[in-house]
């Protein structure tokens, strides 16, 4: 009985006494469990259960919903841009740190509502790999897919749970202007093989991928190198790492791609022209 009521001290002590009470009520918020919920039957069912329930069945035409998503992915992209770009513009880079205000200020709400808003977008993106399984495109469901869209929601309860505000703003706001541009991307590539003369910019996309997370990894720098700067140090090292890993994988990802890729169809033109 003592090691079940000192697990409940702790779980009470982490996910209570240590959060942001401003948010604890807030939807998906208040504990991990929900989360963590939603995460798991996610990975079962693109990894497992979505992929056998397809096997004996047509791919489903969606064509019309993923577009109606690919549009609301962009206007809600679009929307946590310009809170990042009004948070850029009117609160200080004290000390090479935005740290978080947490009095219930309305100012300080509309921040801490911008990072649930940012939380809100890494769930509903967990739809990205649905539609891959009910497509049966298995063949995009990458590791590196994976991850990132397990892990980005996770970050982003933290930051709602703990951090609400502060640089976790303008950082989400840069990840929202990528995926601005993202889900443009994805957009025009529905619309039909007539309109691939117009995606010439997809190798630039992975460039800006790989751009924010520098940027990211330099405000965390910042952050830890600044004795003043309240934004949880944690935060910034799990942020920091998680940048890096992306990095190598997305930089692994462009190589293979743009890189070898373009050296594999040289030599094969050589080859074709002797």
């Amino acid at each position: 009985m003592a090691v079940v009521q000192h697990a409940m001290n702790g779980y009470k002590y982490v996910f209570e006494e240590l959060s942001d009470p401003r948010t604890k009520d807030w939807w998906l918020v208040s504990g991990p469990g929900p989360l963590l919920t939603i995460l798991a039957t996610y990975l079962y069912f693109c990894t497992k259960a979505g992929p056998r329930y397809m096997k004996d069945k047509k791919p489903y035409n969606l064509k019309l919903l993923v577009m109606v998503y690919n549009v609301f992915q962009i206007a809600l992209s679009l929307f946590m841009t310009i809170i990042g770009l009004s948070y850029f513009f009117t609160e200080s880079y004290d000390n090479k740190c935005y740290s978080v205000d947490y009095s219930d200020s309305p100012r300080a709400m509309k921040w801490a509502s911008g990072v649930w808003w940012f939380f809100f977008a890494k769930i509903t993106e967990l739809l990205d790999t649905v539609f891959f399984v009910l497509r049966k495109k298995e063949r995009q469901i990458s590791f590196l897919h994976l991850y990132h869209h397990t892990i980005m929601p996770v970050i982003g309860w933290i930051g709602v749970k703990y951090a609400a505000g502060g640089q976790a703003v303008p950082e989400g706001s840069i990840n929202a202007f990528i995926h601005v541009v993202m889900y443009t991307y994805y957009l025009i590539s529905g619309l039909g093989p007539q309109y691939q003369k117009y995606l010439w910019w997809k190798k630039h996309l992975t460039t800006m991928q790989l751009i924010q997370f520098c940027l990211v990894v330099y405000l965390n720098v910042n952050s830890l190198s600044s004795s003043s700067c309240n934004y949880p140090k944690y935060l910034s090292w799990l942020v920091m790492f998680n940048c890096m890993a992306f990095f190598y994988m997305f930089g692994k990802f462009y190589y293979n791609s743009y890189v070898q890729g373009s050296k594999k169809r040289f030599v094969t033109v050589c080859e074709k022209e002797l």
